[in-house]
């Protein structure tokens, strides 16, 4: 089977996963805007990924994707800062729902936390629905572009939002969460991040 089509088929899979953990986050959820982070992330059956899974503990692997804007951004760049990789597109509603603490966070934490948002662009429907989401949204944060996917399938991002947190020293020290976070909750990954 081809990288193209086990992306695609990986691809199928998460969204119909997400639909379930927004599904479910929805029925948690108490007001419009409360973010839960009950979000239940099914390993599908039958999914075979090449990749090792990344544990906590793991040095988080490199990747190299140009931003939004056009510049290339590797990983490695940002070793010494508190680092969140976030895995999203404009189509998930709970993606919109964490989206503004993750603006919140950059503004409050500047340099010390950078938040890096990659966006699954193999699965948008146009590449400008992302250019139109980061400016109704105000993202000040680098927003990368999976155009192949390949990052996506490597950090396992079956479902969106998905988050990683790596520490100042390019490690994984907090186990992923899959689902939107509320501001609390990134304000305490940050505080057990070292």
């Amino acid at each position: 089977m081809t990288l193209a089509k086990r992306i695609i088929g990986l691809t199928i899979i998460g969204v119909l996963v997400g639909v379930l953990v927004y599904n479910t986050w929805l029925s948690d959820s108490s007001a419009e805007n409360d973010v839960s982070d009950d979000a239940v992330f099914v390993q599908p059956e039958g999914v075979d990924i090449d990749t090792d899974s990344i544990e906590v503990g793991d040095q988080a692997p490199n990747f190299q994707l140009e931003t939004l804007d056009g510049k290339q951004v590797e990983l490695a760049d940002y070793r010494g800062q508190k680092v969140f990789i976030n895995f999203w597109a404009t189509w998930c509603p709970p993606c919109r729902a964490e989206m503004p603490h993750m603006q919140d966070i950059t503004e409050e934490y500047g340099d010390d936390v950078v938040i890096l948002g990659v966006n699954a662009t193999s699965q948008e429907s146009d590449v400008s629905k992302v250019s139109d989401f980061v400016n109704e949204y105000g993202l000040e944060f680098p927003i990368l572009m999976d155009e192949t996917g390949e990052v996506n399938v490597r950090y396992q991002a079956l479902s969106l939002p998905t988050t990683y947190f790596v520490n100042t020293e390019g490690v994984v020290q907090i186990p992923r969460h899959v689902g939107p976070l509320s501001y609390d909750d990134m304000v305490d990954k940050i505080n057990e991040l070292d």
